[in-house]
């Protein structure tokens, strides 16, 4: 097993907020567990479908829905532990190359819903390095607020496929729970994309 890497400086509650200020139009998928509960604490939005299950699957409903809605910008905010189960999905993406999909993945080094075991990314997995191997236009590590905001910038310029690794410290705030009514969640994000609910 890999040595453990230094953990990040960022405040994941602070990023995220950051990341998600003036967000207009923007779409946003949230994955499971803390990334949902940090863009609940930035703000409730219409535009956020937050994910409470199918783990591993937030990079693809990216995929799926700046695939669907090309004039939007789509923002996925997952974690380490879920993008590590969906790692196959980077390699997907990067041959599909939606220019309007950005995914931004908090990194902890843990997997912080199961006990706050170390990761691969805490023993010295480059997120951002597979996705810039996968093809991504555009990776960037992040350990600082201008990085954040750097990548804020970039959400709305649909210039190529979009990957950041946030470096996070290892804390768990407290929850701040988003709906949990999945019907509600997926009917109030139809409707603010001008479907009808089903």
């Amino acid at each position: 097993m890999g040595q453990v890497s230094a953990p990040g400086q960022l405040d994941r509650r602070e990023a995220v907020a950051r990341l998600l200020a003036n967000r207009k139009d923007l779409l946003v998928i949230t994955g499971l567990g803390s990334p949902s509960y940090d863009a609940m604490a930035a703000g409730d939005h219409e535009n956020n479908f937050y994910l409470w299950g199918a783990m591993g699957s937030a990079a693809m409903m990216g995929l799926g829905l700046a695939a669907a809605r090309p004039k939007h910008s789509v923002l996925v905010i997952t974690g380490d532990g879920e993008m590590l189960m969906g790692f196959g999905a980077l390699a997907t993406i990067a041959l599909r190359r939606p220019a309007n999909l950005t995914i931004a993945v908090l990194d902890n080094g843990h997997y912080a819903e199961t006990g706050m075991q170390v990761s691969h990314t805490g023993r010295g997995i480059s997120l951002d390095q597979v996705a810039r191997t996968c093809g991504f236009a555009w990776t960037a590590e992040i350990r600082d607020m201008p990085g954040v905001d750097d990548l804020r910038a970039r959400l709305t310029v649909h210039d190529g496929v979009k990957f950041a690794c946030i470096k996070i410290t290892a804390d768990t705030p407290p929850r701040v729970l988003p709906p949990r009514d999945g019907v509600h969640v997926k009917n109030r994000f139809r409707a603010a994309l001008g479907y009808g609910t089903i």
